[in-house]
């Protein structure tokens, strides 16, 4: 396993202190940090951040956070640092990008939302992207997986849910929106498949 990067170690300890802090000392205020559609009067613009460190549940934030843990050293020693914390936060923004459009349209309801969780795609589909044929251990069951594959079936699992209009309490769309966003990144930047260089 890679060491501790310094980007994904500050993610980490911000997610866990606005996580103590909203979920634990304060939970009356989680609603403050959450991310509400702009026009709504529960609306911030400072949600437009606090929202992408903000978790609903300790399964919410332990998934997330173990991801950007396990996954996220690897894909920010191969970009660096900077473009590393650029390619986190847009991705976290396109995933919002994704919810709040598509919520505007009509196509999903304007309920707000809150975590990590459109970033943590944006690192998946880097690690998938840099390093497909790398086998990732699923937790339920405990078998080992290609990176693609497992990028693949999370895609089609959100995509099927978003679509189909499954209430599971995930922002589907959102995850896609960070997909969308690191796909983008990863292709430009020119990061394809390090493996084979």
């Amino acid at each position: 396993m890679n060491r501790l990067t310094d980007v994904v170690k500050h993610l980490l300890i911000i997610n866990v202190i606005m996580f103590v802090c909203f979920n634990v000392i304060m939970p009356q205020y989680q609603s403050y940090v959450a991310l509400y559609f702009p026009g709504s009067t529960y609306f911030k613009p400072y949600q437009l951040v606090t929202h992408m460190f903000t978790h609903a549940s300790p399964s919410h934030i332990l998934f997330n956070m173990m991801s950007l843990f396990f996954l996220g050293p690897t894909v920010e020693q191969s970009l660096g640092t900077k473009k590393f914390l650029i390619f986190y936060l847009v991705s976290g923004m396109a995933a919002m990008l994704l919810h709040l459009g598509l919520g505007y349209l009509g196509v999903i309801p304007p309920v707000p939302i809150v975590g990590a969780s459109g970033a943590i795609m944006g690192v998946f589909v880097a690690f998938a992207l840099m390093y497909p044929e790398v086998k990732l251990m699923l937790i339920f069951p405990p078998i080992p997986i290609k990176a693609k594959y497992m990028m693949a079936g999370l895609i089609a699992f959100d995509l099927f849910s978003g679509v189909g209009g499954f209430s599971t309490g995930i922002a589907h769309f959102a995850h896609l929106g960070g997909v969308i966003g690191g796909f983008i990144m990863i292709t430009m930047w020119g990061f394809n498949n390090l493996m084979r260089r």
